[in-house]
């Protein structure tokens, strides 16, 4: 399953200062956290070689080979064809011997799809916490439990360091988590993630995820039609369906639940409209599944699982998409105009750059 899920990680600057008046503020377990993110950082920093290396050695399986030269086309594309930053990043690859590099945590409580915020000096407000350690991930997760939220635990295949680290020991790496995505997905997935070094917005992640969605979703068709083969068309073809019926259902439940956990009645009421709404939401997963996703369970788990800490994080990713979009054709598709475009409004106060944006949209006919 790949939902793509993100985490970030902000430069190591940033982490020292925060936890320098962390300490002057004697909070110990905010200082935890930061270190956890310093150390983990720097234990894949440390886990990456140079593609070169990779592909000079002998002893690289043939298949990683292929997908390493694979990154590396899709790498210059992304420089050549979509104007994203010429540096260090995704030259590199690092294999961690396991599934994720990061494991958020998220929770909401049991009535409502607003996610639990957290603060820190310098870096601000996010609404998850990120651990390279799943243990320490599923601490958390039972604690917020105890505490009556609704918890996900979700694994990060990659983050961003906003490309403000100095030098290519500390430049974004390739990582086995994500190396073996299906090709579309794999160009896709580093557009996106090089679009974060383009423009950011602080405190409005919702603007920077569309913003780079928006970008991967544009680079992503050109490197299909320009570069992939048929086989590899096919296969992202569907990849993609299957992730769009996911979302339409899950952000037509998402929306359902907002109305009924804003909308009138007791608290009992809210609890069994939620309990329908879920129920509703699994019965026709089922149907795509044995339908026309022809038995994929890719997405069982999260059925499974979802609550309205892991419904509420689905939002982010694609809300102001089509706005970015409507952007770009204002900008005559000219990469280098949007781009210089993105970062004026991120400069913006958010409510002026919101209503902006919106402005790009095309009227409704």
């Amino acid at each position: 399953m790949l939902l793509r899920a993100r985490s970030w990680l902000f430069s190591l600057a940033a982490l020292a200062a925060a936890l320098a008046v962390v300490v002057a503020l004697g909070g110990c377990g905010t200082v935890g956290y930061l270190s956890q993110s310093v150390h983990g950082h720097l234990g894949v920093m440390r886990a990456a070689r140079p593609v070169d290396e990779w592909l000079a050695d002998a002893g690289t399986p043939a298949t990683l080979r292929e997908r390493l030269l694979l990154s590396q086309r899709i790498r210059d594309f992304a420089v050549r064809e979509l104007a994203l930053p010429d540096n260090a990043s995704y030259r590199r690859y690092a294999d961690l011997g396991r599934p994720a590099v990061v494991w958020n945590v998220v929770a909401a409580p049991e009535l409502s799809l607003t996610l639990k915020t957290w603060c820190f000096p310098v870096v601000g407000c996010v609404a998850y916490r990120g651990y390279f350690d799943r243990g320490a991930a599923d601490a958390l997760a039972a604690e917020l439990l105890a505490q009556g939220q609704e918890v996900s635990v979700y694994g990060v295949p990659a983050y961003s360091t906003l490309g403000k680290l100095p030098g290519d020991f500390f430049a974004d790496p390739l990582l086995n988590t994500f190396i073996g995505y299906p090709e579309g997905e794999l160009a896709r997935l580093i557009f996106h993630e090089l679009a974060h070094q383009v423009a950011y917005a602080p405190d409005d992640s919702e603007f920077n995820e569309s913003f780079a969605t928006a970008v991967e979703r544009i680079g992503g068709a050109r490197w299909l039609a320009q570069q992939a083969g048929a086989a590899a068309r096919e296969e992202y073809e569907r990849f993609d369906a299957r992730r769009s019926d996911f979302r339409a259902l899950v952000l037509a439940t998402r929306a359902k639940l907002d109305a009924l956990y804003r909308g009138p009645g007791s608290e009992a009421d809210r609890r069994a409209g939620k309990a329908i709404l879920l129920a509703e939401m699994r019965a026709e997963h089922a149907r795509l599944k044995a339908g026309p996703w022809n038995g994929y369970g890719g997405y069982d788990a999260w059925f499974a699982q979802a609550n309205n800490a892991s419904l509420g994080v689905q939002s982010v990713y694609n809300a102001l998409v089509p706005d970015f979009e409507a952007l770009f054709e204002a900008q005559g598709r000219n990469f280098v105009r949007f781009y210089a475009e993105v970062r004026r409004l991120s400069a913006l106060p958010q409510p002026e750059r919101r209503a902006t944006l919106a402005a790009a949209r095309p009227p409704r006919s």
